[in-house]
Parts: C-alpha cells; sequence; structure tokens
C-alpha cells in the first residue's frame, strides 16, 4: 500500500508540474538553495517532480516492481510497524541520496536535480539484501542478471560514471542511496544479514 501511495503522489505532483516549470523549480533539488536559503524541503521535493514523462514512468515502474516486495519483507520483519519503517525508509532515502551532491555542488546554483531515482534505487538495492537471487533486466541484456552479481556491477557504473561527469544524470544520488538501501534494514535488525546469505547458500 506504501508503494502505490508514493508513486499516485510522485505522479499527481510531477504531472501537474510539468505544465507548471515554476513550481518544478520551486521543488527541484538545489544545494546553495538549501544551504544558503535554509530551504531544507528540498533535499526531500525533488523527489516528487521529473524531467518528463520516460523520467517518471520508468522510476515509478522500478518503484513499483521492487517497492512491492521490499514492503512485504518489511512487513514480515516488523509486523504492524512495516508499513511505517517503510515510509520512513524512502522518504529518508530521497534525503541521504542527495548529501554528496549537497557537498559537491554546494556553491553551484547552476546544478540542479529532480527525480526520485536516488530513492528508487535505495528500495532496489534493499531489495536484492532480501532476495539475492532476484533476477534484474538490464537494458539491452535479454536475460536477467541476479542480484548479487548486479548490485556491484550498478556500483562501480554509478561510481564511475559519477567521476566522469559526462551527462546530466544523478550518479552520485544513485550510489549513495543504493548503498542506503542495505544499511537501513541491516542498522534496524542485523540478523536481516544471516537471511542474506542463507539466501546465497552459505
Amino acid at each position: 500500500m506504501g508503494t502505490v501511495l508514493i508513486i499516485l503522489i510522485t505522479a499527481v505532483v510531477s504531472v501537474y508540474c510539468f505544465s507548471k516549470p515554476e513550481k518544478l523549480d520551486a521543488l527541484k533539488f538545489n544545494a546553495p538553495m538549501v544551504l544558503e536559503r535554509k530551504q531544507w524541503y528540498r533535499m526531500f521535493s525533488y523527489g516528487l517532480v521529473h524531467g518528463g514523462w520516460a523520467h517518471l514512468i520508468f522510476n515509478m515502474l522500478t518503484l513499483f516492481f521492487f517497492g512491492m516486495v521490499v514492503e512485504q519483507y518489511f512487513s514480515d520483519v516488523w509486523a504492524d510497524g512495516g508499513a511505517l519503517i517503510y515510509l520512513l525508509f524512502y522518504i529518508s532515502a530521497l534525503g541521504v541520496s542527495t548529501v554528496g551532491d549537497l557537498i559537491l555542488h554546494k556553491a553551484d546554483y547552476g546544478f540542479s536535480a529532480v527525480g526520485a531515482s536516488g530513492a528508487v534505487s535505495a528500495v532496489l538495492f534493499a531489495s536484492i539484501l532480501f532476495e539475492p537471487k532476484m533476477g534484474i533486466y538490464i537494458f539491452m541484456i535479454p536475460i536477467p542478471v541476479p542480484g548479487y552479481i548486479f548490485a556491484p556491477l550498478y556500483l562501480l557504473y554509478c561510481w564511475w560514471m559519477a567521476k566522469r561527469k559526462v551527462d546530466n544524470i544523478g550518479h552520485t544520488a544513485h550510489f549513495i542511496g543504493a548503498v542506503y538501501g542495505i544499511l537501513f534494514p541491516l542498522l534496524l535488525k542485523p540478523s536481516i544479514f544471516m537471511h542474506f546469505l542463507s539466501q546465497l547458500g552459505i
């Protein structure tokens, strides 16, 4: 239910802002706006707006498929508190995943970011923590890649692309979000790591 609620709210706000660029500007992440003007809400609100239909649909589809898995596991682990913890996880992932860009672009008014990709990366990696053998399809590869293989490759790719700075994709946010997706559940319940190992047959 939490995943569906997040998707609905994000979709409504994103679509509304497609035709209201001034609203998008007010919600997007911008480090100087956060640090100098104390607009801390931007560390979370940027996840409600997207750069276009393709950006929105890709993020929300990914969130739907993997978010449902994580939400179910959270309910299994924390019972009635699982839904609240899942929402806390997603919202905190939005903020945590921007910390790198907050530091790197603290004086750069020209750098801004939109989209829920950092939090979606966190959800994706949390699902890998719970189901490491789960197949994940990568663009142009017709067969699913097991999560435990996909995860290090994804992190390496994000790190490499962040260093190259050749596009406007938030690779730093993706990397931090992915790591957070593993750390958050483990910090709350370290025994999940034993479940991870058992799923791998170790």
